[in-house]
């Protein structure tokens, strides 16, 4: 069962220009969901069905043991009498007032055993977001074997390696319920293990174990929450079965089991006995279920325990960037660099021999079709590729720490990335944990890396947040990501990425789906920081007009290389690649033909898994020569700061000018409003 959440958008992406004054944040109404979903037919049914089985849980026992245990030897096997509503059995004791009385055993060690076996199944179902590679890989394997047996099965099988009895039947159940619970999670956490906001608190070096209960326990827990509920009305089914073949409850204690047991001896003078104790089993079990379902409509985003707001006018002061500043060297330094992942027909590699490197507050853009390579190298740089993925290259060096260790660098190169590398994902609304508030996720990298306390990393928040230009940020920082628009909700993503001191912001096509406005809002947010912090910038974008505006240098890949790399104010004027000229001619512009088709690419881009010998770019190259299908071309310098991988480069002018180029008034760098 996959976990979505249904999220409204209450604003627009065109944020507000007037003044917005921090207010308190209202009091999320907690309880207003499950009072709404007690006033429908499912929620009203599953309320009363399971309210009278705890009830009678409860209240039976003491109420009715005396005449449930109560012999009558006049009034033996004796059938629904005034007396008697559901007869009685071989010691003339009333079978109905011993159904109500066996709810409380039947139904608590139904409970117990699925609890058991919903916190061993998470448990062993998480074990490969905690464990390494090897283990989590030997516990998933356990847990294959495990569900490849029916449940009963195994259920009989650890009654017989616990014995008979009550303990016996409640352990038994609870480990045959497991595997089908870690087979969920495991499921469900590797989904989850995928979104953006999971990949950002990785960057942020928030360690395995919180990563695990603040960032993916929580998005999961709906499913596990329903399954939970059902999974109680087949455990007491279950148990009800042991007991009714002597391995559950012994006697003299009983359960619906044991009376179902006794009632079928004589089922076919004296039906009623067995059919009351069926009766309560099927009521008890609807419950569950109706109670299970219930819960997956009214569980829509737990409640977050902390609700406090950081106190108005509390600030701190701006931490010095020690550490993102004692490496007097480039920023980044890339050579080499492949990632490589298993394929049907052998290794695919769509990223090959990529090398580049960034300045202190130096801007740097990759530009490139979809399937080019930009986004995973974005990834393998910020050490984000899970296997089976593998990253290798001859140098990656971040601030002068090389990030090639096959465990991450440790405890200390996650710190760095975790202060020092901020990441801009393409899409804020995935970026950003559904079930926390964006504070406490701000705030979470300022209490991890910074030795803030909870206090301190909360109005850290609030500063970042006024940083960035989100309005209110008080009362926004106590806010969920859904009641953000698209535009804050980005600001914000930067907002993150400033928490610790980053040296470097790698932005993942950081304006997609933002109309123009919004759009021109975050990049002069991204070139604001940039230039009184000093951060340096690697901007990954389809747009080649957002590029060679807000970069110092441009670099365009294709079928994971780079094939061009020169500074932005030449790339519409002397770029020679026939790829990079190809891109600069499908971008429209004022003075373009309306009455023309656009100019496209023809043919189609190249595959990773597909590779073709020579050059990638020749079956759509204009200027291919036989060289080209047999030879691949290396990157070279042609001129000052400017490479090229082709066997036959252009020569001549690109086009006009950028300055006589009509400007894109989505890309001015006008201060934010």
């Amino acid at each position: 069962m996959a976990v979505e959440y249904q999220a409204r958008k209450t604003g627009q992406d065109n944020e507000p220009q007037h003044a917005v004054h921090d207010t308190a944040a209202p009091a999320r109404p907690g309880g207003g969901r499950w009072l709404g979903l007690l006033r429908t037919p499912l929620g009203a049914g599953a309320a009363a069905l399971l309210l009278l089985v705890l009830l009678l849980a409860v209240f039976a026992p003491p109420l009715w043991s005396g005449r449930a245990d109560a012999i009558d030897t006049a009034h033996l096997l004796q059938g629904p009498s005034a007396r008697h509503w559901m007869g009685t059995d071989n010691l003339g004791r009333d079978v109905f007032f011993r159904v109500l009385v066996a709810t409380r055993l039947s139904v608590g060690l139904a409970l117990l055993a699925t609890l058991l076996g919903a916190a061993v199944g998470v448990v062993l179902g998480a074990a490969p977001v905690v464990l390494g590679r090897t283990a989590g890989r030997l516990v998933t394997a356990v847990v294959n074997v495990a569900v490849a047996f029916p449940g009963l099965l195994l259920a009989l099988f650890f009654a017989v390696v616990f014995g008979e009895g009550a303990k016996g039947a409640m352990l038994a159940i609870g480990f045959a319920l497991a595997p089908g619970f870690a087979r969920l999670t495991q499921t469900l956490a590797a989904s989850v293990s995928e979104r953006d906001f999971v990949l950002a608190a990785r960057v942020a070096g928030v360690g395995r174990m919180r990563l695990l209960t603040r960032h993916i326990l929580p998005n999961i827990a709906e499913p596990l929450i329903v399954n939970t509920t059902i999974g109680a009305g087949g455990a007491l089914l279950a148990f009800s079965g042991l007991s009714f073949l002597g391995l559950g409850v012994q006697a003299p204690s009983y359960d619906w089991g044991r009376l179902l047991g006794e009632g079928l001896n004589g089922i076919y003078t004296h039906p009623a006995p067995a059919l009351a104790t069926g009766t309560a089993v099927i009521i008890a079990g609807l419950a569950f279920n109706l109670a299970g379902e219930a819960a997956a409509k009214a569980v829509g985003i737990p409640t977050v325990r902390d609700r406090r707001t950081p106190a108005a006018g509390t600030r701190t002061r701006n931490t010095p960037r020690r550490g993102a500043y004692a490496h007097q060297g480039p920023v980044l330094e890339v050579e080499g660099l492949r990632v490589g992942f298993p394929g049907p027909h052998g290794p695919v590699t769509p990223v090959r021999g990529v090398g580049f490197t960034v300045g202190r507050g130096e801007s740097v853009g990759v530009v490139g079709e979809s399937g080019s390579g930009k986004s995973l190298t974005a990834l393998a740089v910020s050490r984000l590729v899970e296997h089976p993925g593998t990253v290798d290259a001859e140098r990656l060096d971040f601030l002068g720490v090389s990030l090639l260790a096959p465990d991450g660098g440790g405890a200390a190169t996650r710190r760095l990335l975790g202060t020092s590398l901020a990441m801009v994902f393409q899409d804020p609304m995935t970026s950003f944990n559904p079930t926390m508030r964006i504070g406490r996720q701000l705030a979470e990298v300022a209490e991890q890396h910074l030795g803030m306390n909870r206090r301190q990393a909360l109005s850290r928040t609030v500063e970042r947040l006024r940083d960035v230009r989100v309005p209110a940020a008080r009362r926004r920082a106590a806010q969920y990501p859904h009641e953000f628009s698209g535009g804050m909700r980005q600001r914000a993503m930067i907002g993150l990425g400033l928490m610790g001191r980053p040296a470097l912001i790698i932005a993942d096509e950081p304006t997609t789906a933002l109309d123009v406005t919004v759009q021109r809002q975050v990049l002069s947010l991204l070139g604001r920081i940039r230039a009184q912090d000093g951060v340096a910038l690697l901007l990954i974008s389809h747009d080649i007009n957002v590029v060679a505006q807000t970069c110092d240098r441009v670099l365009v890949m294709y079928a994971g290389r780079i094939v061009e790399e020169l500074p932005s104010h030449r790339l519409l004027t002397a770029a020679r690649h026939p790829y990079t000229r190809a891109l600069i001619a499908t971008v429209p512009h004022m003075e373009s033909a309306l009455d023309q088709p656009l100019t496209v690419i023809p043919g189609r881009p190249a595959t990773a898994e597909q590779p073709t010998a020579g050059c990638a770019f020749a079956p759509r190259c204009a200027l291919v020569q036989d060289r080209c299908r047999t030879d691949d071309p290396r990157l070279l310098t042609s001129a000052p700061d400017h490479r090229v991988a082709c066997w036959n480069p252009h020569t001549t002018p690109a086009a006009p000018s950028r300055d006589e180029r009509p400007a894109d008034p989505a890309l001015e760098t006008d201060e934010l409003p």
